[in-house]
């Protein structure tokens, strides 16, 4: 088991992967390689109905620090520079995108034995700041995430979690939207040898009065193909077939069908990861 609370951001991660992970409708496209210097490009591309994005990703590491450079079809570029533990447990995370001038952002990353903080700034006159932690264990924590945006004088994020761990079962519940909705998750280790689990959400609404619960699975079917399927209360099924046809190079298959409408067309997706 990990060791300390983790970040915000962990908690219910465990299930929300196993229910929404991977699953696609688009046909995506992904190579990376590798120049002697140990520079890294990854090359990206998706296929959404008649619109094609397309990005590149170049990543260079030197010794802790890592810098990410990626431009889009949209003459965006978007640069982060991550700082792994200049200080024990602490990482530092600078992002800014061109042209936007306000998109600098500042972030700092904390974990203990017994808390996990995450606290980030805007680079501008009036910025939005974040704050997320979690004080616990490795097996129980309890933590909130907040945004607070100084030119109004507003918090615009408002959330708290709770979760809990051992070693076969991960359970969370999270109130958010200011207190307007509230989430369960449950994620269940069943074989541990064929990665067999079990996972569920359950989201409610108290402005809506609109639930939602899907529940989902997954299995390994050797060391190299896996499958998963999932099934919600509106009718949505989906599944997926995942095979690793040479080491970290992935090629996904992923259909999702409406059991209320099973006149309509299936959604396919396709995603095929190459990586040397």
């Amino acid at each position: 088991m990990a060791k300390g609370p983790g970040l915000y951001s962990d908690i219910g991660k465990k299930a929300r992967d196993l229910l929404y992970k991977d699953y696609q409708a688009d046909h995506k496209f992904t190579i990376t390689t590798y120049s002697p210097t140990g520079v890294a490009i990854t090359s990206s591309a998706v296929k959404k109905g008649e619109l094609f994005v397309a990005d590149i990703n170049t990543q260079l590491k030197n010794k802790n620090v890592t810098t990410d450079i990626k431009v889009d079809t949209n003459s965006n570029l978007l640069t982060t520079i991550t700082v792994d533990e200049p200080a024990p447990g602490l990482k530092t995370i600078f992002s800014f995108r061109v042209p936007d001038q306000r998109s600098g952002k500042v972030e700092l990353q904390y974990l203990h034995d017994y808390v996990g903080i995450s606290s980030s700034i805007g680079l501008t006159a009036n910025p939005v700041v974040n704050f997320s932690g979690v004080i616990g264990t490795n097996v129980v924590g309890l933590g909130t995430d907040l945004s607070f945006d100084t030119k109004t004088g507003n918090f615009t994020k408002c959330n708290t979690g709770l979760s809990f761990s051992n070693a076969d079962l991960i359970a969370s519940l999270t109130l958010n939207d200011k207190g307007d909705s509230v989430n369960a998750s449950y994620y269940h280790i069943v074989k541990p040898l064929t990665n067999t689990a079990v996972g569920a959400e359950i989201s409610h609404s108290f402005s809506t009065n609109e639930n939602t619960i899907t529940l989902g699975t997954q299995h390994a079917l050797d060391p190299l193909t896996s499958v998963k399927a999932r099934v919600n209360n509106f009718g949505k099924a989906s599944a997926l077939i995942q095979h690793e046809w040479r080491p970290k190079s992935l090629f996904t298959l992923s259909g999702e069908v409406d059991t209320k409408a099973i006149e309509k067309s299936a959604k396919l997706g396709l995603a095929l990861t190459l990586k040397p």
